[in-house]
Formats: C-alpha cells, structure tokens, sequence
C-alpha cells in the first residue's frame, strides 16, 4: 500500500521561501501513470489544489500560484517537494501530499499532513 508523509518547518517568516518534502513508500514515484500532488486548507477553509508532477517528470501548477510554486522530485529517494516562495499569513494551513492515477480526477492516497504558519 502506498503512503506518504510529509515534512518541512512548522513556522516561516513572511516574505521567506517554504520548502516541503514528501516521501512516499509503498511504490516508486516513477510508476507509469501515477501523479504526485500538494494541496493545502487554509484554516477555516476548502482544499486547493497546488500542483503536481508527473510519473515522467511532468509538472503543472495553479494557476494562482505558479509564479510563487515549484515542485521537483528526488527519484533516488522516491520524494517529491515543493518550494513556496514569498510567502505571506494567508500561506498558513495545512499542506498534504497525495496521489491520483491517470484518468481519475480522484486523490487516492494522502499524507497525514504538516501546519504551516506563516508569522514573523
């Protein structure tokens, strides 16, 4: 079964750079046609989707924030990361990793998620 987890800083200044790792188990990140997500929830908030990267190294972004994000992978340690940059309060929330397959608008696996405040 496939897991994730996440990682990062609890707490980043504003107008600093967020960095998150997530680390899978369970299967490789280059499996043909398995997609690797980060969506956040701010606080009292929906989920927003963020971005991903592709089985191939393909990735896509919101479009709200594809000027502030960027996500990559480390195949060698089967992780995947993403790097926020600029960051404001409204960044706080929970950030999560997640997968869904090709064909499916469905995010199947999840970490457990990490707090993310942003405060000086």
């Amino acid at each position: 079964q496939v897991q994730l987890q996440e990682s990062g800083p609890g707490l980043v200044k504003p107008s600093q750079t967020l960095s998150l790792t997530c680390t899978v188990s369970g299967g490789s990140i280059t499996t043909n046609s398995w997609y690797w997500s980060w969506v956040r929830q701010p606080p009292g908030k929906g989920l927003e989707w963020m971005a991903y990267i592709a089985y191939n190294g393909d990735t896509y972004y919101s479009p709200s924030l594809k000027s502030r994000t960027s996500i990559a992978r480390d195949t060698s340690k089967n992780q995947f990361s993403l790097q926020l940059s600029s960051v404001t309060p409204e960044d706080t929330g929970v950030y999560y990793c997640a997968r869904f397959q090709y064909g499916s608008s469905t995010l199947d696996y999840w970490g457990q998620g990490t707090q993310v405040t942003v405060s000086s």
